[in-house]
């Protein structure tokens, strides 16, 4: 069976996404922007947990899964 072709749109708003997920991790400016701030107890790490959610959804998009390194083998 053949695989549908994603719209070149789409794949850019993946790649888009992808970048700036990866660009809020690094945080180039030293914790100066954050959504959250981390010293909020609970949730001041649900940005970063966001991003990396971005991060591996945009890629799994792209045909890039890295989630799948993380199944267990299932007996």
């Amino acid at each position: 069976m053949e695989e549908k072709q994603k719209p070149i749109s789409k794949k850019f708003i993946a790649a888009v996404g992808v970048a700036l997920g990866v660009i809020y991790i690094l945080n180039p400016t030293m914790g100066v922007f954050e959504l959250l701030p981390d010293a909020l107890p609970i949730i001041g790490n649900l940005d970063e947990g966001a991003a990396v959610y971005l991060i591996f959804a945009g890629l799994r998009y792209l045909g890039l899964d890295l989630l799948k390194y993380f199944d267990r083998v299932r007996k």
